[in-house]
């Protein structure tokens, strides 16, 4: 294992403990800015070299993967630091996620007709969700973009479903893409479904709660959120 790959391995393991961490400690207080933050910058630097090593080795649909997590992990981090208003960098962020839905649509299409029906070594079926998540994600950017403006519970749904995403993701890819890096005894277990369907059962918990709870819709004078991230 050369010092890239190592150093890609690190940071994810560090995601993958900051955002379960996250999730668990009180939403708002400082250990949940602290894990945060940790999980911020250790996820930009394991999917952006993701990226970089799936590019180097032709994997395309990988590469656009890492790439669309960056998206997303960076668009979360923003929409909870700022007010709700959108602006330049919004209009941005939709170009990179409409990028990299047509790029996974195009791949999954590929794939589908091609004799061993994988696009470099991934299956069409593997293209097509994450081509879905990013059309969504375009869709939920152009009406930010339209409205000019998110309500306070609004902009907590937006950063939430964000780094939840991504967070699974990484789950995903590490317990269940990674397995032939597991001591053969504990591979194919059933186990390893449980931490990312953990993170998309404590994701939609949190988005019905911010959605159904007045405590998310109403502003505390002089504070500009009780939930900072």
């Amino acid at each position: 294992m050369n010092a890239f790959t190592l150093f890609h391995v690190v940071a994810g393991s560090a995601g993958l403990l900051a955002g379960a961490a996250a999730l668990c400690v009180r939403k708002g207080g400082s250990l949940h800015a602290r894990a945060g933050t940790v999980f911020f910058a250790a996820m930009l630097a394991m999917a952006g070299t993701g990226a970089a090593i799936a590019a180097s080795i032709s994997e395309r649909g990988t590469a656009v993967i890492g790439l669309f997590t960056c998206y997303l992990v960076t668009t979360s981090w923003v929409t909870a630091r700022r007010r709700g208003e959108a602006g330049g960098f919004e209009r941005a962020g939709l170009a990179v996620a409409l990028a990299c839905a047509a790029a996974m649509l195009t791949f999954g299409l590929v794939a589908a007709n091609s004799p061993t029906g994988k696009f470099d070594s991934l299956p069409a079926a593997a293209h097509f969700p994450f081509a879905f998540l990013a059309a969504l994600a375009a869709g939920l950017d152009l009406n930010f973009i339209l409205r000019g403006r998110l309500a306070r519970h609004q902009r907590i749904a937006r950063h939430l479903w964000r780094m939840c995403a991504a967070l699974a993701i990484a789950a995903f890819s590490f317990f269940l893409g990674q397995q032939d890096e597991f001591p053969a005894a504990w591979r194919g277990l059933a186990i390893w479904f449980a931490p990312p369907l953990a993170v998309l059962a404590a994701m939609t918990f949190w988005l019905i709660r911010v959605r159904f709870s007045a405590a998310f819709g109403r502003s505390r004078p002089g504070r500009q959120t009780a939930y900072q991230s």
